[in-house]
């Protein structure tokens, strides 16, 4: 797997406190190639989350194999995880609170995280930030001036600052309109093929989740499905198309490597099963699965 910059294998994350014990990941399998454009979804508990602060380096996995960019974070000390966070990864959080020091300027704020680096000309750099995210005419404007849309596009670009090979977004789309949306979606798609950052993102967005290559499902803390977009939607400025309302994707289930998969819950509720067990046979090149006989 000389190419991907993520890999987790039979990944296992349990919270503890003295009254209760939660299992966020059960044993969850998921590799990421690097320069990949890709979107995570899951309802809230499914342990998407939990998966992002885990390959961010924000949170410990308790068991399995997690692989970022070829570091094992399993391994790492405190030491090396602080390093890691400050030179692979890039992260863009939903609130803007957490992504800008509103005393600052935009200019400032993504200046900000190279005091801690090595980069030279830090100023000539974050501007250029800042014009790669379509905002270098706001570079002198604070918090309070910026739109939310603006906000976001200077977190991103706050987020680039040390050069990371992984971009992480935690639902980037979530305060703004549609509009806005699409154009951060258009930021990302630019970076990704202009800089061949790897990208992740959690989203509940759906019109967002169906301009991406691959779309991952997780349920229950392990992956359910998976999203392929199709080879006609591949280069969306050779075709016109509404994305909203045109089935852009293929959906497959996963199997795990015990053999499992997890049924969509809308098959199951058509199944109208009345307990818990189906009949499963194999016909003609397809596996068929059933509601049993009532008797």
């Amino acid at each position: 797997m000389a190419d991907a910059m993520i890999i987790a294998d039979n990944l296992v994350k349990i919270y503890k406190t003295k009254e209760i014990e939660v299992l966020a990941l059960q044993g969850l399998d998921l590799t990421v190639q690097s320069g990949e454009l890709m979107a995570i979804i899951g309802n809230s508990g499914s342990g998407k989350s939990t998966f992002l602060n885990m390959i961010g380096g924000l949170d410990r996995p308790s068991a399995g194999t997690l692989f970022v960019d070829g570091q094992d974070l399993f391994k790492m000390t405190d030491r090396e995880l602080v390093k890691y966070k400050k030179n692979t990864v890039g992260f863009v959080w939903q609130n803007n609170a957490r992504n800008l020091l509103p005393y600052l300027t935009a200019l400032e704020n993504v200046m900000t995280p190279m005091l801690f680096s090595s980069v030279q000309k830090k100023k000539e750099r974050a501007a250029e930030l800042l014009e790669l995210v379509g905002m270098g005419h706001r570079k002198n404007s604070r918090l309070h001036q910026l739109s939310g849309g603006e906000q976001q596009r200077i977190a991103i670009a706050i987020a680039l600052a040390n050069h990371p090979k992984l971009l992480l977004a935690d639902e980037p789309t979530g305060s703004v309109d549609r509009r806005t949306g699409d154009y951060i979606l258009d930021v990302f798609r630019s970076l990704n093929k202009e800089l061949g950052i790897t990208i992740v993102i959690v989203t509940h967005d759906t019109a967002l989740t169906k301009k991406v290559q691959r779309v991952v499902s997780i349920r229950d803390g392990k992956i359910s499905s998976e999203r392929i977009l199709k080879e006609e939607y591949q280069n969306p400025a050779d075709v016109t198309f509404d994305w909203l309302t045109e089935e852009t994707q293929d959906e497959f289930a996963v199997v795990d490597k015990a053999g499992r998969i997890q049924l969509p819950q809308e098959q199951l509720e058509q199944l109208q099963l009345a307990g818990n067990k189906v009949r499963i046979r194999y016909e003609n090149g397809r596996i068929l699965i059933e509601a049993p006989e009532q008797t």
